[in-house]
């Protein structure tokens, strides 16, 4: 079981050894610090919660304080849940997981949260064509055309239409992992992930 929490800093490419050439996103990645293992006869499911950034005291309520103590104040706190058939699982609390728990060549799947668009229209939303250009159209060449129906006389629940877009959490997977710098806790991996820089990203191996 591989994971890891990080940041998003800025997309690069990679030459890899045949010259050819991989569109790449850098990720700050770790250290987290193992500050939980739950367990099935206590918490009635199996899972790992880490602690990754760390916080001024003033920012942290006074029961997680507690819940922490002696592993220092974090600012974000996730679980990673151990699937069934894992095996064993040899993190235990106080434990750090950097960057090296990825090899290059290993496959990962990221979840981040992707940019906010604001409030969009259907064509940028939903790939709506529009209306045409022609043919007496004025002002409804990106307008949504009909909602409702002749029958029930009623919009559906669950009609396309303009509303906010983006904020959302994506999961990318089948990604690989091309590099992975010890020194600077980096992951170089191959391709895209939502969300802009600084956003938080959960790394999940295999």
């Amino acid at each position: 079981m591989k994971f890891i929490l990080g940041t998003k800093q800025y997309m690069t490419q990679v030459f890899d050894e045949e010259g050819r050439v991989h569109p790449a996103t850098v990720l700050s990645a770790g250290p987290v610090t193992v500050t939980q293992r739950k367990s099935i006869d206590t918490d009635g499911y199996e899972a790992l919660q880490v602690g990754f950034t760390e916080a001024k005291e003033k920012h942290v309520h006074k029961p997680q304080q507690g819940h922490l103590k002696g592993l220092g104040l974090f600012r974000v706190i996730r679980e990673f849940r151990i699937p069934k058939g894992a095996g064993e699982v040899a993190f235990s609390r106080g434990d750090v997981i950097d960057a090296t728990v990825f090899e290059k060549g290993d496959t990962v799947e990221v979840s981040a949260i992707s940019k906010g668009k604001g409030f969009q229209g259907v064509v940028k939303r939903h790939g709506f064509a529009g209306g045409p250009r022609t043919h007496g159209q004025k002002h409804t060449e990106r307008a949504p055309g009909s909602i409702g129906s002749t029958g029930p006389q009623r919009v559906f629940k669950g009609q396309k239409m303009a509303g906010r877009m983006g904020g959302d959490r994506v999961t990318v997977k089948n990604l690989k992992v091309l590099a992975v710098d010890a020194e600077k806790n980096q992951l170089i991996v191959r391709g895209a992930i939502p969300g802009r820089r600084g956003t938080l990203v959960e790394v999940r191996g295999k």
